[in-house]
């Protein structure tokens, strides 16, 4: 191939414009790294730009869900909603300059590892690169799962996920069937809960809810954070401690677990007055094993009178109806799925092949073994942001995804002083680190509490979490340890590390 055919090669190729490939940007572009972002839509925001359904808003306090680069004065409520983190999202990319760096419409194809060259060959939407690094970005939530239901392409009115809302369709006295009672089903039903004519909703489970402790802030506090941008750190601050030191405890201890379940099933008692709904509404799994919900209006929706709580499985889907696995037959002209994501198995997996070949996904084989949640053995120079062994069910995933985003701009730093052309976390050391993290998700909730959740691989272990507290990750990656590592440099060329 000549010189002018030549992919395109950069330092860094990053993967996502959403918070992790924001933040991985900007670290990049502060450290002088010559980079790209590849986004495959037209705008930053990832999941707070593709998930536009009524009612959308964060669970985690805003002043806590932000980059710690960048603050927010303008957050107008407590918890905020869809629109706001988006515009956020933008604001961020413009002031500090990163939209030159994003290729938008540039969807990654496939990545594979050359050992050879000792790069990423890289194929895109948009033509062929080549990278030393490659920083996944694209988030633990990019993809919409959907349920392979029985006679689903068969039905003749309108079916969408929530992640993908249809906003042309009028939902005003229609028959809608809900599937899903996740964290965002939790958000949109009672959105649309007074203008359907009948809403049936499908749960598998029963979740968890408590209180929503969401208001307006004032024209004074944003004032004040802006013109006292210390005041808001220590909002912040405020804020993030005492997840880690309350919030964290539901996970790992049994007594403060049936402190937090009281208070959760006093507001289920005070809300949902009919206790045949009730005892249908009532979890039989253990708080926090699943992602633990807030909403002060979910209960007070599923006890309207035009909606109806089915707690049994989908058998088939007909041409106007829903028929579930007890018999009966619900009328439908709309399904919305509300059914979650790919956590545990990203489909980008199927698109990162490693140094023998093998895609992630094939590595993995529905059990996400990483190192740190960041670093994979067979896929040397590979830095995922936000992937599972990450996942908290207390904090910020902000946060941890900035954590991460040191972790690869330290590994950068070393790579460049002691000329490595690659880093490669070894077999045995990533093997001695899952074992550790299988020892403390056993004590966890998610591993005790007798759920199925989205954070588990197919072996039933909670991949997807970190087990632990955040400010325990953070002191693991603020540094990057090259001696769990195989390196590889310009004049030595040592045995990469074996499977």
């Amino acid at each position: 191939m000549t010189a002018e055919f030549e992919p395109q090669h950069l330092r860094v190729v990053v993967v996502g414009a959403g918070f992790g490939g924001l933040a991985a940007a900007h670290a990049l572009k502060h450290q002088g790294e010559d980079f790209a972002v590849l986004e495959r839509e037209q705008e930053v925001g990832g999941v707070w730009r593709d998930n536009t359904y009524p009612g959308c808003a964060c669970d985690i306090p805003s002043n806590l869900y932000s980059l710690s680069f960048a603050p927010n004065p303008r957050w107008t409520r407590a918890f905020s909603p869809q629109s706001e983190i988006r515009d956020y999202l933008h604001r961020v990319a413009r002031k500090h300059r990163l939209l030159p760096h994003i290729r938008f419409g540039c969807r990654l194809l496939e990545a594979a590892w050359d050992d050879t060259a000792q790069r990423w060959r890289i194929e895109t939407s948009a033509g062929p690169l080549t990278a030393d690094v490659l920083i996944d970005g694209s988030g633990p939530i990019a993809e919409p799962s959907l349920p392979q239901l029985p006679g689903l392409d068969g039905f003749a009115g309108e079916v969408f996920h929530s992640a993908r809302w249809n906003h042309d369709l009028d939902l005003a006295g229609r028959t809608v069937v809900v599937v899903g009672t996740g964290a965002s089903a939790i958000q949109f039903v009672p959105a649309i809960q007074p203008v359907v004519g009948r809403m049936t909703v499908v749960q598998r489970t029963a979740p968890w809810v408590t209180p929503r402790m969401d208001r307006a802030t004032t024209r004074i506090e944003r004032r004040l954070y802006a013109v006292v941008p210390w005041l808001q750190r220590l909002v912040r601050r405020r804020q993030y401690w005492m997840r880690e030191l309350v919030m964290w405890k539901i996970m790992v201890s049994p007594r403060v677990r049936r402190t937090a379940t009281r208070a959760a099933l006093w507001q289920l008692r005070r809300q949902v007055p009919d206790p045949a709904l009730r005892k249908r509404l009532t979890p039989d799994w253990e708080l926090g094993c699943k992602r633990i919900l807030i909403s002060n209006n979910w209960y007070p929706a599923l006890s309207a009178p035009n909606v109806e709580v089915v707690s049994a499985g989908i058998r088939e889907v007909r041409a106007d109806s829903v028929v579930t696995t007890d018999g009966r037959e619900h009328p439908a002209d709309v399904i919305v799925f509300g059914t979650g994501f790919h956590v545990s198995d990203p489909p980008i997996a199927q698109h990162l092949r490693g140094r023998d070949g093998r895609t992630l996904a094939e590595c993995w084989n529905g059990n996400p073994h990483t190192y740190l949640g960041v670093t994979v053995t067979n896929f040397p120079n590979l830095f995922r942001l936000g992937g599972p062994g990450s996942a908290t069910g207390h904090n910020s995933h902000v946060f941890q995804e900035e954590c991460q985003v040191a972790y690869a701009m330290d590994a950068l730093r070393l790579m460049r002083a002691r000329g490595i052309t690659s880093i490669e976390v070894r077999a045995a050391e990533q093997r001695a680190y899952v074992g550790q993290q299988t020892a403390k998700l056993a004590r966890t909730v998610w591993s005790v509490g007798g759920c199925q959740s989205f954070y588990q691989g197919t072996d039933g272990v909670a991949w997807g979490n970190w087990p632990d507290t955040t400010w325990k990750y953070r002191r693991l990656t603020r540094r990057f340890d090259p001696a769990p590592y195989q390196l590889r440099t310009t004049t030595t060329a040592v045995t990469p590390a074996t499977n």
